[in-house]
């Protein structure tokens, strides 16, 4: 009877290691970090492919996981009990219940999490070959369960055919990049949060307005379309004919060059329209990563913006694609543009029409961009009228001050962002004001 009850103990407490093993490896692999088990398996690392696997399948898994924790944990309570009972009765339950309760959830629950929680990766690398074997065998009853599962949640009208798998992976990502929030990861921040906005963000919003845009008449004599070309801090120029609006062609500084040394510098015979290349058109809708995988394919630098009457907006490159993900590149042709002035008092005085997203990725803020893409809009936005020289507005955390219009248009505004000291010292100018 000793014997017997000794090798009851004996299995109960394998039970209840094989209980922690089960808990420990749901924790260890589900908190794995994903890009360094590919790191790993990129390496070569055989035991982080396995982690990949079985992550594959997490459905499998889970269940796997499940169904084995359950079935020592119910194994060994049936086994505490039937000892107990047969030391002390039909109160036997009542110390097997308490007792059980207290070892699985320390020894076999808290423990193991407690500790894999703080060696994810190192012990999903350890349990995953193991596992595997175990998710095979299990998986016919998994499948079975899962497949009830489905059946139950069906009848209520539950829909879980919905595949989130994206949503989630953008989620994942956004959080990872907010969690590191250390000053020398700033820009590197930044950069990140821009690549996954690209999809979110039209041409229309980074475009260089049509007023901004250096044309030449393309029915101009070659000597000036050459001096209008060489003033231009621009290598491609868009050409149009008869109206400002007709682009027939986009030039490029490079091929001009290249043909005039051709023709000995006699400009006059040039040919113009054989040197211009046909130019791109894209509707002002089209998001930044769709264009900016259409300038990869197509292997061009430059598209010209029109509404959908096809009247031109702007035009966009690919540069300034590029400059919403890295921020400005300016090079020794670039015409510096003044539009942002921090002052010493801690506001900012910006102009009009400085985008949203610029002031955003400068300052680390938080300014919508979904009503309007400059600052001037969103203050027309949010004031719903047309505000007068002096006037301030406070929402989303700052205060716009109007500095400067011009007709109709915000030209300069001054940007105060709210701190605690600020909120604690307006509020004491409200409680002292008669």
């Amino acid at each position: 009877m000793e014997t017997q009850i000794l090798a009851t103990i004996g299995a109960i407490i394998a039970l209840l290691l094989l209980s922690a093993f089960f808990s420990g490896s749901e924790t260890s692999l589900t908190a794995a970090s994903r890009p360094r088990m590919h790191n790993l398996e990129q390496s070569g690392d055989p035991r982080a492919s396995v982690v990949n696997r079985l992550l594959d399948a997490k459905g499998n898994l889970i269940g796997a996981i499940l169904l084995g924790n359950n079935l020592v944990n119910i194994l060994a309570s049936a086994l505490a009990t039937s000892v107990l009972i047969s030391l002390f009765g039909e109160a036997g339950v009542a110390y097997a219940t308490i007792g059980m309760t207290l070892l699985v959830l320390i020894f076999a629950e808290v423990l193991p999490k407690t500790y894999a929680i703080h060696n994810a990766d190192r012990m999903a690398l350890v349990v995953a070959p193991v596992l595997r074997p175990i998710v095979r065998v299990l998986g016919p009853i998994t499948h079975a369960i899962q497949a009830i599962v489905h059946a139950t949640l069906k009848l209520f009208r539950v829909d879980t055919s919905a595949d989130l798998a994206s949503e989630v992976a953008e989620e994942e990502l956004r959080g990872a990049i907010e969690f590191h929030t250390r000053e020398e990861e700033q820009e590197e921040r930044k950069m990140l949060r821009s690549i996954l906005d690209l999809a979110d963000v039209e041409v229309e919003e980074i475009m260089m307005h049509r007023r901004d845009v250096v044309a030449i008449d393309i029915d101009l004599p070659p000597a000036k379309i050459i001096e209008e070309a060489l003033t231009s801090p621009y290598t491609r120029i868009p050409l149009w004919q008869d109206d400002p609006d007709n682009v027939v062609g986009v030039l490029h500084a490079k091929a001009l060059l290249r043909a005039l040394q051709a023709e000995a510098g006699k400009a006059e015979k040039l040919d113009i329209r054989e040197l211009a290349i046909p130019p791109w058109f894209i509707p002002e809708n089209t998001n930044l990563l769709s264009q900016l995988q259409a300038f990869r394919r197509r292997h061009e630098h430059f598209a010209i913006v029109v509404d959908e009457y096809g009247v031109l907006l702007g035009i966009v490159t690919l540069e300034d694609i590029l400059e919403e993900i890295v921020g400005e590149i300016a090079d020794e042709h670039d015409v510096e543009i003044e539009g942002v002035l921090p002052q010493r008092d801690g506001s900012i005085v910006v102009e009009g029409k400085v985008t949203i997203r610029d002031l955003n990725r400068r300052f680390d803020w938080r300014l919508p961009d979904e009503e309007a893409s400059t600052i001037a809009g969103l203050v027309l936005h949010e004031a719903r009228r047309i505000p007068d020289v002096g006037q301030a507005f406070v929402f989303y955390g700052f205060s716009f001050e109007i500095l400067a219009r011009r007709r109709h248009q915000i030209t300069s505004l001054r940007i105060t962002p709210f701190t605690e000291s600020t909120v604690e010292e307006t509020r004491t100018e409200d409680e002292t004001a008669p």
